[in-house]
């Protein structure tokens, strides 16, 4: 499985540690798909898009891992594409972790780097990368839902 990571400056410290740990401790493919470098102007649209339209055209094969201050405007611009379902994270329990997976087959992890701390967020991110989706009848119908909604007017 790939793993695409895309941040704005908000996140650029904690993604930069975060694709070391998925690439180098748990031993998988990472792309990392911007921001290279700390510029406080830069806007978070610019690089999320990239990685939303990976998880777009391979929403079975690969994942992505987004950053930003809140994660709220990351995730937002990730659910306008389709088969994509990002879920947004502050830490805390993991509970919202397990059941966007299990529940939701979420594919884009959007975390709030002002509210996670490091090891939290290789501990979430280690979680939500191992946690499989249920694959319940249920749940795959509201999946089905959801991409029957983007396609009507």
């Amino acid at each position: 499985m790939k793993i695409y990571f895309a941040t704005d400056h908000a996140g650029f410290e904690l993604k930069e540690e975060l694709v070391s740990f998925v690439r180098d401790e748990l031993g998988l493919e990472v792309e990392d798909l911007g921001v290279k470098s700390l510029d406080p102007k830069d806007d978070y649209p610019d690089f999320i898009v990239s990685a939303a339209r990976a998880i777009s055209e391979a929403p079975e094969t690969a994942r992505a891992i987004v950053l930003g201050g809140s994660g709220q405007g990351e995730a937002m611009v990730a659910n306008r594409f389709p088969n994509v379902r990002a879920t947004v994270w502050y830490g805390g329990t993991d509970e919202i972790l397990r059941l966007s997976r299990q529940h939701n087959d979420a594919n884009i992890l959007s975390i709030g780097a002002r509210f996670v701390d490091l090891e939290t967020a290789r501990e979430g991110v280690r979680k939500w990368l191992s946690t499989k989706f249920s694959g319940e009848e249920r749940h795959i119908r509201r999946i089905k839902k959801i991409e029957e909604a983007l396609h009507t007017e």
